[in-house]
């Protein structure tokens, strides 16, 4: 879905964004529109001055024939002569810049009012001098002219091998005739008006030309989108005129790219210069570790939700080193957010500003010299992140009730999508062999075959027309190739997504080179889908379903439609802010001029109509839509659920932990009960019949002995049977440890100690011994204070006394 943005310098833009403005992925192009400077070409010698004759003399050698149209022009050029030399000026691009022509007050019918044949004349010589490069007009008069033959009139004056060859390659591309001859005039024009050959021809220059004939111009009935040259764009890159390391598309250009770490962090204003470097050497450090996305998403918490509140909160603040009053005026404020809404989710701000002091200390050991100035205690207790693991469930069980929600309607969804891309399937395609104005009825829909003005026109040029249809459901005539085309691509995203349980991200990356095949050595060929690597970052394969298989074979066939290969596409990764390559990807569409891969951001908002128009029928979806991420977790849920090894399924959804899995699969009450039943019986079925024998003397002198090995100084160790002490016996720092309440004097002994041993690591300079020290101390009494809560509470168990029954 685009945006539009206005225009202004990137850097500028980028230095002004607010804290509470988001930079789009359009605020800030990767190619900096500009007009190239014109030069002067003299190709047939000085012309800015030439007289009536040397003008008509170049006009007769330039274009010799047809001499109907040679004559004509020529007659042309003596009222055009004439007519400027009533204006001011030492030249004739000076005096047209003064006339009402080149102001664009008045056009070449104001000026020839003696009939169609003076105004035809008068047209050709302001075509040949805009050719010859006598005159240069602005845009909106160069639009407002509406040349007929002008690009073979340039062509020829230019006599440029390389304009010829970009020609070619238009010619050759895969688009339809209007679309390529649009290619070639855009260059034609972006030439003309800025005074330039083809060679100073930059992707700057042509941007401009495509800002600009944004707002002067209209090509009915063409879907452009936005902006005109994309093609011209795609075969300037691909014929190598535009550098190799400028964007492949015209979109590309005209999308933000990555935000270097100085620019993530100077969007924020950090007031400190010395903190300012301090996070700008943090994100680069953190650059080599995680992809940019997450780096993003680290600068945004660290820099503008952490330090610059922190800022508003003590401005004279220069270390990482918080006061608790400081730390808790700012802990206050993050619940929430800037535009007064609550913050789902404060706990990831609090990871990022933990993480961000851990990694301090750790780097400060190996590189005392850069980052031991900035080391400091992290100011966020473990009292804060306690609430995370129960929000954390509370997610889980939200979105295991969102699963169970969606799986009954999932049949309802796949149903109707499928019965939506047959009707319009069936419409597109007798309307296609009906006559303008017949009737037809598909589904109890009636529905009419219009011809358009522009149907007529794409006929007339050589192009496959649009079929038209008139319906009393809409009330207007709509475009039936348009809705076939996204009732097809929409079934094809739910089918995949729901038959794969691919991530989103994952479907826009499958090209022509994810099909594969392996032939088993009975002869079986299975049909194999290769998923890129993505979030694991690890590259799996999936054996597709019949009805995978069917999905993905319909996909190749309608994007290889009147060709032999998949066309190469462009895909555009919004949480990387990159465009790949062209590649065979599968998910491209044909938009007017642009082919591209669809973007994650435009097929949730597909599926989600697609909900809403359910809703208007059926009340089971009224507030309720599928997000493409529910396919992936219903795939799971049902192949856990009928009997698939967890491990198996993980393997499939590319998950590198089985808990991953867990948390995806929503398990029903009844699952559980008949799961639990059915594991018993194999167990007992399976389980041989010697295993069931009783405890021996010996088994049971072991089992007894592992409680005496439990017993230590302090107390007692909770660890599991049969299972070694893991902590090397440093119990005071062992969670496991259960403290007998007869040694809380040995508790004040032990600490009494420590403090002496702290103190003496403090005269020496012993910063890891102190280190060490502290953190025992802190279980220390973190164990002594449970210890007297527990001794505080009693508890009446009410165990009945027996008093013995008269028989």
């Amino acid at each position: 879905m685009s945006r539009r943005t206005t225009r202004t310098d990137p850097g500028v833009k980028a230095r002004e964004l607010s804290d509470t403005v988001r930079a789009t992925r359009f605020s800030r192009p990767t190619v900096i529109a500009a007009p190239a400077i014109p030069r002067p070409l003299h190709r047939y010698g000085d012309l800015d001055s030439a007289p009536f004759e040397t003008l008509r003399d170049i006009s007769r050698q330039c274009w010799p024939t047809p001499v109907g149209r040679r004559r004509s022009r020529d007659r042309g050029i003596r009222v055009l002569t004439d007519y400027l030399l009533q204006h001011p000026g030492s030249t004739w691009q000076q005096r047209w810049d003064a006339s009402e022509l080149g102001i664009g007050t008045a056009s070449v019918v104001d000026i020839t009012l003696d009939g169609d044949y003076a105004r035809a004349a008068f047209s050709q010589a302001v075509g040949a001098m805009y050719a010859l490069r006598v005159l240069r007009p602005t845009l909106p008069v160069f639009r407002a002219w509406k040349p007929r033959k002008y690009v073979s009139e340039l062509v020829a004056a230019e006599n440029d091998p390389a304009l010829v060859a970009y020609i070619a390659a238009v010619n050759t591309a895969t688009s339809t005739e209007t679309f390529k001859r649009w290619a070639i005039f855009d260059v034609c024009t972006a030439l003309t008006t800025q005074g330039i050959p083809f060679a100073d021809l930059t992707p700057e220059a042509f941007l401009h030309y495509a800002q600009e004939t944004r707002g002067c111009t209209s090509r009915t009935g063409l879907h452009v989108g936005h902006y005109v040259g994309h093609l011209a764009w795609q075969v300037l890159h691909s014929i190598g005129h535009f550098p190799a390391n400028s964007p492949p598309t015209l979109r590309g250009a005209l999308r933000s790219p990555q935000f270097t770490t100085t620019e993530m962090v100077d969007r924020h204003n950090v007031a400190n210069p010395a903190v300012r470097q301090l996070f700008i050497d943090y994100l680069d450090r953190r650059s080599t570790d995680v992809v940019y996305s997450t780096l993003t998403v680290v600068a945004t918490h660290v820099v503008k939700i952490f330090w610059k509140a922190l800022e508003l909160i003590n401005p004279a603040q220069s270390d990482l080193r918080l006061s608790e009053d400081h730390y808790r005026q700012w802990h206050a404020t993050l619940a929430i957010r800037e535009d007064g809404t609550v913050r789902q989710n404060p706990w990831l701000v609090l990871t990022s500003v933990k993480a961000f002091y851990y990694d301090i200390q750790a780097w400060a050991v190996d590189e005392p010299e850069r980052w031991a100035h900035w080391s400091a205690p992290c100011p966020i207790q473990r009292s804060d992140m306690r609430s995370l693991v129960k929000h954390q469930r509370r997610t889980q069980e939200q979105t295991h009730h969102t699963i169970r929600t969606l799986q009954p309607l999932l049949p309802v969804l796949v149903d109707h999508v499928d019965e939506r891309y047959t009707h319009w399937r069936n419409v597109l395609e007798r309307a296609s062999t009906a006559a303008h104005g017949e009737h037809f009825t598909q589904d109890g829909q009636s529905y009419t075959r219009v011809y358009s003005k522009g149907d007529d026109r794409l006929a007339r040029d050589g192009d496959t027309p649009g079929v038209h249809v008139r319906s009393p459901q809409f009330g207007r005539t709509i475009d039936a190739g348009l809705y076939e085309d996204a009732a097809f691509w929409t079934w094809s995203i739910i089918e995949t997504l729901r038959h794969s349980g691919m991530r989103i991200e994952e479907l826009t990356e499958l090209s022509q080179l994810s099909v594969r095949q392996y032939q088993r050595p009975n002869g079986e060929v299975i049909a194999l889908l290769v998923i890129a690597p993505s979030k694991s970052d690890r590259e799996r394969v999936i054996p597709m379903s019949a009805e995978l298989f069917h999905v993905i074979a319909c996909v190749i066939r309608r994007i290889t439609h009147g060709q032999r290969v998949v066309p190469l596409a462009t895909r555009y990764d919004d949480a990387e802010r990159s465009t790949s390559e062209p590649q065979p990807f599968l998910f491209q569409r044909r938009i007017g001029q642009r082919l591209e891969v669809m973007t994650t951001n435009a097929i949730g908002v597909r599926i989600r109509k697609v909900c809403e128009d359910l809703a208007e029928t059926d009340p089971r979806f009224a507030g309720i839509h599928f997000r493409p991420h529910d396919f992936r977790r219903l795939f799971a849920t049902d192949l856990v659920n009928n009997g698939l090894p967890i491990h198996i399924g993980a393997a499939l959804l590319g998950h590198l932990d089985l808990n991953t899995t867990r948390g995806y699969v929503a398990v029903f009450e009844e699952d559980v009960t008949r799961h639990y039943q059915a594991h018993l019986q194999r167990r007992r079925a399976l389980r041989p019949v010697e295993e069931y024998q009783p405890v021996t003397d010996q088994e049971w002198a072991e089992f007894e002995t592992h409680f005496d090995k439990r017993k230590v100084e302090l107390g007692s160790c909770g660890r599991p049977y049969a299972t070694p002490c893991t902590h090397e016996h440093a119990c005071i720092r062992c969670p496991m440890l259960r403290i007998d309440p007869k040694m809380l004097s040995r508790l004040a002994v032990i600490e009494t100690d420590l403090e002496k041993r702290r103190e003496r690591a403090h005269a020496e300079g012993w910063v890891g011994e102190i280190e060490g020290i502290d953190l025992t101390l802190t279980f220390l009494r973190t164990k002594r204070d449970e210890l007297h809560r527990m001794l505080t509470r009693t508890t009446t168990l009410g165990i009945p006394v027996f008093r013995g029954i008269d028989l």
